[in-house]
Parts: structure tokens; C-alpha cells; sequence
């Protein structure tokens, strides 16, 4: 088991005996910084003192006092009310065997065994290239997947396809002015329309496929289905070149059909009014800041009506759990639809929604204005073809969601420390060099022998490896990984510049030590893999 929620069991336990409740993630538990002061140190007694009006210290005896004494070779109450845990040497050396032996499952759990969780995210119109608010939603909501599934949850990965409403009906209208004037009849694009190259090849393919069947008169449908059909297969074969699958493609136009809006109104019932000719909803009954229109006054529907029954069929579908990516201006729509699904009888921790903020390129130290309607603007794609997936996927994802973010190009190509994608499958290379140079001499798994401070803080850190998991899986915080390869990255720089691992005049030292090369290379790739980036074993 995992050191860390081994840890946090026996806090849990000991404080359920002295009549304290708290949840399993609520507990915090850190891997000391000098090694004086244990492997492992909780605040929790200073979490708890403010709620049971109890001094920390007092609060740190007790627990000390009901922890199983078998699991630590000591435990440490320090300062204001930390409590210090010393692991037994042999604990600390049978990770390398446990993670060996565990190889790519190393770092899974159980704690979602049983419960499922709907992952639906870059839902892009399909009306032009991926941008790079999609290319950031994209790779943290992929991440967020593979984090939660590592932690035994089962994930479905979900894109709605916004296939109905006024920019579908101008998605139409701009490639048939363009097919037009692919017959050199004048023709202007919408108000509204788009103007990229993508619509201009569009009309371009239906030209060469129909001819003229279409100049005289507009088919709506036709156009409108033919824009869809091929945004949205490129719109798939650009989330495949970035590494992203998606399980389930659900369409708007499926969604806004009458029964299933009757059926809504139905569930709804007792929550629904009628004002000045529109149709509400009392949302602020659930705690939103005031009730919601889901009806115009001229008949027509708000975008909330068909959102509330898309979110209907998705966790009818199975799902305990709802999490929503989404850009930064949908804030307000938090609130509203966790209280539609409350008013649906869902609990109310059904829906999580994770805002992305904005995304600048930088490069030369300038930022890359884009602009996906003029056609002008930095796409996934051409992103990706300029920095590589790997630099893409890792930048997106290494600042929490809430955060802006300035992508510098410049740096995701530096082949240096600075950068931290080079950093990490520098490191993973590194390892791999190592076991190659060592492949003759074998490798112990028991780690005896290990007793440097940087042997020592490797191992603490390899150990922590499951609990990093499900902490970014319960708080979807894939910065959370990127931060941890980073610290791998740098133990083992540190391990390896001073610790000789090859020494063919102290075999068993070497064996050890080959031992925690392989524990840390299956780590490093495993934590990789779980960003969608490659663990090169040459650089």
C-alpha cells in the first residue's frame, strides 16, 4: 500500500476513536524536507483546533496516543502541534520491489472503485479549428480522465457536438457564399460568418463532389450538414494527433427534441412559473443569485433548457458524477445548472464544472494575437506541429485551470533544464542510460544498503506516488503530477550526480542502486504516461 494513505488510515482511525470525523482527502499529509524530522508530517492537529476548541498539542497526543504503534518505527509530536512519522528502514527499501513488481499499474488505487464519473469536455462548435482555449480544455480534461481512472473510477469521456442554433445556421450561409464564388458568382459571407480557409476548402470538396446542382438555389440542409460532417472530422482527427479519445459523441440536435423537453418540464414541475410571457425557472430556490428564463416570451429556447437535458441524459446514463470543462466566460452558469439537477433530484455534489481561464502564445517575447474568424489565428494543430505534443500537452496542464496562462514557444523547444518537458524525459532518459550501463552487474530489489540522504528522499518520494494520484484525481489538478515529475526529476539528478550508481568494485552497493534506477524510471514514465507524454529512452 501506498505510504501516504496508509498514513492518513491510521490518522483517520485514530481520530474516529477519539470521536472526531473527517474525510480521508481532508487529511494532508507531506513528506518532511530534513530527514531528522521523520518521512512523513501531518498538521491535522492544527487543521482541527479552530472546530474542537482544542489546543493542537492536546489535539496531537491523542491522536499519537490511538495510532497502531506497529505501523512506525516512531512518531513525533514537534512545534505548535505537527506530528512526525518515522517509517521502518525496511518499509522505506520494500517499495522498490513493490514498485518493480507493480510495474505500470504502480500508483493505482481503489477509492473510486464502483462509482462513475462523465468527463465532457472541448465540446467545440464545429465550425472551424480547435483554438487554443479547446487545445487547454483538451488536455486537462484527458488528463483529469486518465488521473481518475488510475484511481479506479469509471470514466466516460463525452464531447457535445453544438450541431443546432444561429451559428450552425451561419456555418451554412458561409460555405455557400463560398461555393458561389467557387463558380465566380458574387456572393457575401454573413454578418456573422466565417471566414477561414477551412469553409473556402469546404465549399471547394462539395463543388468538386455536386458541381452546380446547388447555384441556383440554397439547400439549408444539405449545407449545414455538410459543414458539420467535416468540421467536426476535423475537429477528431486533430484531438487524435493530440493524443485525445473520446468515448461518446453527443449531438445538440439529439437532445432538443420535444419529448425529452416535455419530459423535462415534467420532473421540473413544481419548480416551473410563468412571467411576462417567458417561462422560469426557480433556480434561486437551490442557490442560484436569481431565477433562470428557459423559455423566451416569443416561444423560443434559452441555451439553459436544452443544457438542462443534456445534463439529464448524461447522468441517467449511470453517472454519479457530472464534471464539466468549460472557458472562462461560463462562471455564471455554475450555480444555475447545479440547481436544475438538484431540482431533477440529483445530489447535489453530482456536477463538478472546472472554468479554464485564458491562454497567451508568447514567442520572441511578444504574444501571438489569433483570431479563429479571420482565419489568422494559432490552432491545435499548428501549435502542436511547432512545439510537439509532448511540450503542448505538458504546458497546458502544469497550472491549475483557474490560472492564466502564457504559453512561451520559445521555451517548449529549449533543449535545457529550463524547460520542463526536456527536464523530465531528460531525467527518464538519464535512467534508462544507467540500467543499459549496469545491465551486466543485475539489480536487488530488497534496497539494502540505501542510506544516503538523497537515496532517502528518492525512495520517500517514490512511495508517495499513489496518494499525488488520487489527491489530483479527487481535486482534478493535474498540475498536481506535473509538479511531482518535476521533484522526481530533480531527486534523481541530485541521486545520480552523487551517488556513483556503477561501481564494479562494490557489486552489491551497484545492485541496490540499479534497484532504485528501475523503481524510479517505472515511476517517471508512469506519472508521464498519465499527461499523455512520451518517456523517451534516448535523447
Amino acid at each position: 500500500m501506498d505510504f501516504v494513505i496508509n498514513i492518513k488510515q491510521k490518522v483517520l482511525q485514530a481520530l474516529q476513536k477519539i470521536g472526531v470525523s473527517l474525510k480521508l482527502e481532508d487529511i494532508v499529509i507531506e513528506t518532511s524536507k530534513d530527514p531528522l524530522h521523520g518521512e512523513y508530517a501531518t498538521n491535522v492537529a492544527m487543521q482541527l483546533a479552530r472546530t474542537l476548541k482544542t489546543a493542537p498539542q492536546t489535539i496531537a497526543e491523542k491522536i499519537v496516543a490511538n495510532l497502531d504503534p506497529d505501523v512506525f518505527s516512531k512518531v513525533e509530536i514537534a512545534g505548535p502541534g505537527f506530528i512526525n512519522f518515522f517509517m521502518k528502514p525496511e518499509d522505506l527499501s520494500d517499495i522498490i520491489q513493490k514498485i518493480i513488481h507493480a510495474g505500470k499499474k504502480y500508483g493505482s488505487s481503489d477509492i473510486g472503485k464502483g462509482q462513475t464519473v462523465n468527463v465532457e469536455f472541448v465540446s467545440a462548435n464545429p465550425t472551424g479549428a480547435l483554438h487554443l482555449g479547446h487545445a487547454r480544455g483538451a488536455a486537462l480534461g484527458d488528463v483529469i480522465a486518465r488521473l481518475l481512472q488510475k484511481a479506479g473510477f469509471k470514466v466516460t469521456k463525452e464531447f457535445y457536438v453544438n450541431d443546432a442554433g444561429a451559428q450552425i445556421d451561419n456555418l451554412g450561409k458561409s460555405i455557400y457564399a463560398r461555393y458561389l464564388q467557387a463558380f465566380d458568382v458574387s456572393s457575401d459571407l454573413p454578418k456573422d460568418g466565417y471566414y477561414g480557409a477551412d469553409i473556402i476548402e469546404i465549399a471547394q470538396s462539395i463543388k468538386e463532389e455536386v458541381g452546380a446542382k446547388y447555384v441556383s438555389s440554397y439547400d439549408e440542409a444539405f449545407f449545414k450538414a455538410q459543414g458539420i460532417k467535416r468540421e467536426l472530422q476535423r475537429i477528431r482527427m486533430d484531438l487524435e494527433y493530440f493524443r485525445v479519445n473520446f468515448d461518446v459523441y453527443s449531438h445538440e440536435t439529439s437532445i432538443r427534441t420535444t419529448d425529452k423537453i416535455k419530459r423535462v418540464f415534467e420532473k421540473l414541475g413544481p419548480y416551473v412559473y410563468q412571467q411576462n410571457g417567458a417561462t422560469f425557472l426557480k433556480t434561486s430556490t437551490f442557490g442560484d443569485d436569481k431565477d433562470r428564463v428557459v423559455i423566451k416570451s416569443d416561444g423560443s429556447y434559452t441555451y439553459f433548457l436544452p443544457d438542462i437535458v443534456y445534463h439529464l441524459d448524461k447522468a441517467e446514463r449511470n453517472h454519479r458524477y457530472l464534471i464539466d470543462i468549460l472557458g472562462a466566460d461560463h462562471h455564471g452558469y455554475i450555480s444555475r445548472m447545479q440547481a436544475a439537477l438538484s431540482m431533477l433530484g440529483f445530489p447535489s455534489d453530482t456536477l463538478t464544472v472546472e472554468i479554464l481561464q485564458m491562454v497567451r502564445l508568447i514567442k520572441d517575447g511578444q504574444e501571438l494575437k489569433m483570431s479563429k474568424r479571420t482565419g489568422v489565428g494559432v490552432t491545435l494543430r499548428e501549435l502542436c506541429d511547432e512545439v510537439g505534443v509532448d511540450a503542448t500537452r505538458y504546458f497546458f496542464v502544469a497550472r491549475a485551470a483557474s490560472s492564466h496562462l502564457d504559453f512561451d514557444m520559445d521555451l517548449a523547444v529549449t533543449t535545457s533544464n529550463a524547460n520542463p518537458v526536456y527536464y523530465a524525459q531528460y531525467a527518464h532518459a538519464r535512467l534508462s542510460s544507467l540500467l543499459s550501463a549496469g545491465a551486466d552487474i543485475g539489480i536487488d530489489e530488497a534496497g539494502i544498503g540505501l542510506s544516503t540522504d538523497e537515496e532517502k528522499l528518492l525512495l520517500r518520494h517514490l512511495a508517495s506516488f499513489g496518494s499525488e494520484i488520487s489527491d489530483a484525481a479527487i481535486s482534478k489538478a493535474p498540475y498536481k503530477i506535473t509538479n511531482y515529475v518535476q521533484k522526481l526529476a530533480t531527486l534523481t539528478h541530485s541521486f545520480y550526480t552523487i551517488c556513483r550508481v556503477v561501481d564494479k568494485e562494490n557489486i552489491s552497493l551497484s545492485q541496490a542502486r540499479l534497484g532504485l534506477v528501475k523503481a524510479s524510471q517505472i515511476v517517471l514514465a508512469n506519472a508521464l504516461e498519465l499527461l499523455g507524454v512520451s518517456a523517451p529512452t534516448r535523447m
